[in-house]
């Protein structure tokens, strides 16, 4: 059991209208968000082999790479605190730009996945070790159309390369992975060129960050930002690349 999922907590403090009412909401929510506390602190992060086939780095400072894997809150917040990442934004990608919007992608009916854009300087950190912290630390890659207590094709696991040889190297990555059966399970994840990324509200973006006692972040999401810690220590960085102070930088 993986405790509530993101929208039924959401719906949940929705319906609260008092402020009283909705600090002894949060409180209860927080309650029960404990009770998963040491369930997800155990959740299958593992060391993984880094890809054998990588990206060059090249001349360019920055390179752009789009991941989704479940709620985008935890994702984003995991690449937030990677060395190398120039920034990390969540959005939508699979679909139309006019279902990009939260209330539409949650039906599962928009094509639409949960995703993060990743900006990343490719002489700190490669493409294929963004990877390999992604499939290790930021979800779980045999999950098909769900992740944790989330469900729907809007929580899928897929990679959305925006050159051929970001293509190549998920593709020889995963075909890796799953000839070594590194996990329990073969990986799932679709790998889906070509597709436009639309910015999330801005109510989503840095959400980690700002509401680290979240009950659906306790539970889900922390512990992800600790398995990074303790997996990838020379990767972490403590203060994260927020959204808000990137914007604010232009």
């Amino acid at each position: 059991m993986n405790g509530p999922s993101k929208d039924t907590i959401r719906r949940t403090l929705s319906r609260v209208a008092r402020p009283a009412a909705f600090a002894v909401g949060a409180v209860l929510l927080a309650g029960v968000a404990l009770q998963f506390v040491s369930r997800a602190s155990a959740e299958d992060a593992r060391v993984i082999p880094a890809p054998i086939v990588d990206e060059k780095a090249g001349s360019a400072s920055a390179e752009t790479t789009i991941l989704a894997g479940g709620c985008f809150w935890g994702v984003q917040g995991v690449f937030q605190h990677v060395n190398g990442v120039i920034s990390a934004t969540s959005g939508y990608a699979g679909g139309n730009k006019d279902a990009a919007h939260y209330e539409m992608v949650s039906t599962g009916d928009t094509g639409h996945a949960e995703s993060v854009r990743i900006v990343f300087d490719p002489h700190k950190i490669s493409y294929g070790h963004l990877l390999q912290i992604y499939f290790s630390v930021a979800h779980d890659p045999t999950e098909l159309n769900y992740q944790g207590p989330d469900s729907g094709t809007q929580y899928r696991s897929a990679i959305f390369p925006t050159n051929a040889e970001q293509a190549n190297v998920a593709k020889a990555y995963i075909d890796q992975l799953n000839h070594a059966k590194v996990f329990d399970g073969a990986v799932v994840t679709k790998i889906e060129p070509a597709r436009q990324f639309y910015a999330a509200e801005d109510y989503h973006q840095d959400f980690l960050t700002t509401h680290p006692n979240y009950p659906y972040i306790v539970i889900n999401d922390l512990p992800k930002i600790k398995n990074l810690q303790r997996i990838f220590p020379k990767d972490y960085r403590a203060d994260p690349v927020l959204v808000e102070a990137s914007a604010s930088a232009k």
